[in-house]
């Protein structure tokens, strides 16, 4: 099995987690066996002793694309919604995941993100009762990717226009679905 890795990078609220779970509903209908690698399940259980400098960021995302490599083959497709924010970490799990690995940039205006706000992070973040949110301090910043296989404007675009853009690259790129 061709495993294939869709490494979902945004914003915190920028629609990450729900397009892969709708994305993997759609597939299994379909016949594909699909495994989520959500970054807050696995910060809030396998990694809960790292933080959110820089370092422990950086050291969570190596950590989320050894369970990826470890897990190739054994699904057709690894979802990973993660924030990932920086280049250096995203571009060390596509050298780990070589041609298994897509890039989707969830791409979301941090405005509209502190508007959906459902998990509060943002509103914590703004009073300082966060430190290091990425997206509000300075500290840690968002590093957009560069040259992503899939942009999705969510500011803009329905969860369903985003999951259809990603059927169709999935379906161009010949990788085996069939609709």
């Amino acid at each position: 099995m061709n495993t294939k890795v869709l490494w979902f990078t945004g914003l915190s609220g920028s629609g990450k987690t729900t397009i892969a779970n709708k994305l993997k509903e759609r597939l299994e209908d379909n016949g594909k066996t699909i495994k989520i690698i959500d970054g807050d399940d696995i910060r809030n259980t396998l990694h809960k002793h790292l933080g959110f400098s820089p370092e422990d960021i950086k050291e969570n995302n190596r950590l989320i694309s050894e369970i990826c490599k470890n897990n190739l083959g054994k699904f057709d497709y690894i979802f990973v919604p993660v924030i990932s924010p920086f280049k250096e970490s995203r571009k060390l799990a596509r050298k780990k995941l070589g041609k298994n690995f897509i890039e989707v940039y969830v791409k979301c205006d941090v405005n509209e993100c502190i508007k959906r706000d459902t998990k509060g992070l943002y509103k914590k973040a703004l009073s300082g009762e966060i430190k290091n949110f990425i997206g509000i301090a300075k500290e840690v910043l968002y590093e957009p990717p560069d040259t992503p296989e899939l942009i999705l404007s969510t500011s803009e675009e329905t969860t369903e226009e985003s999951i259809s853009k990603i059927i169709i690259y999935l379906d161009s790129s010949k990788k085996n679905i069939n609709f």
